[in-house]
């Protein structure tokens, strides 16, 4: 049996959603899962979702982001899904050790992975040097405003960090995913899975999305028990 850790960040709710997907696809292929998030950011002064809550200082005067994407009502979401998910385990780099294969999950932040995200790859850096991730499939999972927002461009650039930690990367292949030859407006490509949150991350993911992230789960675990088989693995 291989071990699939899924390993996400997530503000809204949308990445959790899809990371619980992608955990039971893992789970249904036969591997042991588990699933720890990546920590928020201790400052609330460094935390984005407060741009939400808080106006500009002007009475009466909101900020431009308010004003452009409607996220008046986004900063009780941000609550709401870290209540959803205190029970949840943070992340360590024992974590990373312990896991065959890793799902890694985080919301696309002008095109790229956020801030907690980097940060913690960075605290991870013995992990680089003594090539303890080496070897392991990874596939990624994402959330964006909308399916122009740059999904794509996240999964594709997040993927050049895990290149440096040795992973090898998993993704959606056409063969096994038709749900995204689509002209609807939904997320995934071959690259990774994604899901379309919304300008005011209002949207919840699509049922289509959700069955995409647990297939990439189930790659991403069938790809570890085969390398673990052949010793691959350390």
């Amino acid at each position: 049996m291989s071990r699939t850790l899924v390993l996400y960040y997530s503000a809204y709710g949308h990445v959790l959603d899809m990371a619980l997907a992608a955990a039971d696809g893992a789970r249904r292929a036969g591997a042991e899962v588990r699933l720890c998030r990546i920590p928020e950011l201790e400052s609330e002064r460094n935390r984005t979702p407060y741009q939400d809550k808080h106006s500009t200082g002007e009475p009466g005067e909101t900020s431009q982001l308010k004003t452009r994407f409607k996220t008046v009502d986004r900063f009780a979401k941000y609550e709401e899904t870290m209540r959803r998910q205190q029970d949840i385990p943070v992340a360590t780099n024992e974590d990373l050790r312990w896991a065959d294969g890793i799902v890694w999950g985080f919301p696309t932040y002008y095109g790229s992975m956020p801030a907690q995200v980097k940060l913690f790859l960075e605290f991870a850096g013995d992990l680089c040097a003594d090539g303890s991730l080496e070897g392991k499939p990874a596939g990624l999972l994402t959330s964006t405003g909308s399916i122009h927002t740059g999904h794509e461009a996240n999964v594709l650039t997040s993927m050049v960090p895990l290149f440096h930690f040795g992973m090898i990367m998993v993704g959606l292949p056409y063969s096994e995913n038709p749900e995204y030859l689509t002209a609807d407006p939904i997320g995934c490509s071959p690259y990774g899975a994604s899901t379309l949150a919304g300008p005011d991350s209002s949207l919840k993911p699509d049922e289509r999305e959700l069955v995409m992230a647990g297939r990439l789960g189930r790659r991403v675990a069938l790809c570890a028990e085969a390398l673990k088989a052949q010793s691959f693995l350390k």
